[in-house]
């Protein structure tokens, strides 16, 4: 597909410009958050326990007196670097895995797709859950788990890529010139299936930024004074009847955030693949 083509139905989809807009957003505010006129995220104001949002603390403070606004800001950069190093993780994993499913065939396939229905058997945040209960829950932790447990998808999507592209003409024709299997690889039929891995790997990011926020809610995640979406919404819920800014805001970034990157990444597959579309 030419460049041109991919803009011009890219363009056609609001949705997609959309989610693309507030990930962009998300990125550059977390980026330039030290530089931000904001509060110290992990600064103690005892004269402004549970304030009520104002000009001073637009989100309000938390139980001891911390800007909620700084936090969930802060709390974006962890998000973000835990959605990009769990599905970094997941994606090569799945990669590798796939292309030597797809290429190969055979006992290698069967090896391999008998181990990916294994994992399936197991519900993934359980799984995570069982796997954190024996680890200190720390961010380098959460990534590395959600990154080994969510890797499946990917090698199922690199494997029919693999199984379709290794039958085309070009990659007989480099066979026929004695090209060896690792180059074929590598140089022919791999960079021809990344589209579909690379919205899967946006999507990816989605589900691990809702992980994590889970993980962090229920105090196995990012752990305190860390800023984390997750465990602001923690605080929200253990005073939801007096500090109501607590779940609202953390919990509208939680939202927002993921319905972006779900938009982004449906609107770039319809964009690359119109037969996908409606599907």
């Amino acid at each position: 597909m030419r460049r041109s083509e991919f803009w011009r139905r890219v363009r056609q989809n609001p949705l997609t410009l959309f989610g693309g807009a507030v990930v962009i957003s998300l990125f550059a505010v977390a980026i330039a958050a030290p530089y931000l006129p904001l509060h110290d995220p992990y600064s103690i104001h005892a004269d402004a326990v549970l304030e009520d949002p104002s000009i001073k603390f637009p989100f309000g403070t938390d139980e001891l007196g911390r800007d909620v606004l700084s936090r969930v800001i802060y709390g974006a950069r962890v998000s973000l670097w835990v959605g990009f190093v769990s599905v970094g993780i997941a994606i090569v994993i799945g990669t590798v895995l796939g292309s030597m499913s797809g290429f190969y065939g055979g006992w290698v396939d069967g090896l391999i797709m008998r181990f990916v229905d294994v994992m399936l058997c197991f519900p993934t945040f359980f799984l995570i859950l069982a796997v954190i209960a024996f680890l200190e829950p720390n961010i380098g932790t959460i990534m590395a788990v959600i990154g080994l447990t969510g890797w499946m998808g990917v090698c199922r999507l690199v494997r029919a890529e693999f199984l379709s592209l290794k039958e085309r003409d070009f990659v007989q024709s480099a066979r026929a010139l004695g090209v060896g299997n690792l180059r074929i690889i590598s140089r022919h039929i791999l960079p021809n299936s990344l589209t579909p891995v690379m919205i899967a790997a946006i999507l990816g990011i989605a589900g691990a930024i809702l992980t994590e926020s889970a993980l962090s809610f229920l105090g196995i995640g990012v752990q305190p004074p860390t800023p984390s979406w997750g465990n602001i919404l923690t605080s929200g819920k253990d005073n939801i009847q007096i500090a109501w800014w607590l779940s609202l805001f953390p919990g509208l970034a939680i939202l927002l955030t993921v319905m972006a990157y779900n938009l982004l990444g449906e609107g770039l597959r319809d964009a690359l693949d119109p037969r996908l579309r409606g599907l």
